[in-house]
């Protein structure tokens, strides 16, 4: 196994083969730009589609910042509960965007081998490090010293604003399968074809209303209005949340 500073370099678990997951998708919505109004309108769709979970002991598992409106909408509309399941990029050291893999909140690390040419060890280990720090950061922020919630014999339903490369919720659901519920469904907005596809072969379904095909891809293409999510004012949606379902 490669290492970077001791940092093993493909420490996501391998999931088992498993068939291709049943992807949903709206043929309508399909390679459309600027089919949601926001991430609240893309919540109340992908609600629709699975009206299955209505009710049950299923966990929506949203992953901030860009998941938790998205998750909010869903979790209300079919009465089931909510969570985060936090992760990071790992980001290249001169953008603030594009990365080379992802860690996510149980220390989980997954790298490309093939978006790391001309990287040092060392900068791979620093880059890392830094994703690492900002999990921690946005655990205490978000989940402050709650447990993690129970998932065996549940259905984990993690839900994030769109799939373009696909390494967050692949590092999400690796992660996930580990507190070993009975299914991992992705539910996303908008996906790229490709990356929908190679996700299917690792969850137990797919819910993506708007599939969009070729290059470039943006995420943010599929919203009529587009703004980052700012990490207080989802701390602040997440609370809010919490002390409506504590209420008696």
């Amino acid at each position: 196994m490669s290492m970077a500073g001791g940092v093993p370099l493909a420490a996501v678990p391998r999931e088992a083969e498993m068939h291709s997951a049943t992807v949903h998708e709206l043929p309508d919505l399909r390679d459309r730009p600027g089919v949601f109004d926001d991430r609240r309108d893309a919540g109340r769709i992908l609600a629709g589609m699975l009206e299955r979970y209505a009710g049950s002991d299923a966990l929506v598992l949203a992953i901030p910042s860009g998941g938790v409106p998205v998750a909010l909408e869903i979790a209300g509309a079919l009465g089931l509960d909510l969570d985060v399941a936090v992760v990071s990029k790992i980001l290249f050291p001169w953008t603030t965007e594009a990365g080379f893999g992802a860690v996510a909140f149980d220390g989980t690390v997954w790298v490309d081998p093939g978006r790391m040419l001309g990287m040092t060890d060392s900068m791979i280990e620093r880059q890392i490090e830094a994703a690492r720090t900002k999990v921690r950061r946005r655990m205490r922020r978000l989940r402050g010293d709650r447990p993690l919630p129970r998932l065996e014999g549940r259905t984990a339903i993690l839900v994030d604003d769109g799939l373009a490369s696909g390494s967050t919720m692949r590092v999400a659901v690796s992660a996930v399968r580990g507190l070993q519920p009975d299914a991992v469904v992705v539910a996303v907005p908008t996906g790229h074809a490709h990356t929908v596809s190679a996700m299917a072969r690792r969850v137990d379904a797919i819910y993506c209303p708007n599939v969009r095909s070729g290059t470039p891809f943006a995420v943010a293409d599929a919203y009529r209005r587009w703004y980052d999510e700012d990490e207080e004012q989802v701390a602040r949606l997440l609370e809010q949340w919490r002390r409506t379902r504590e209420a008696p």
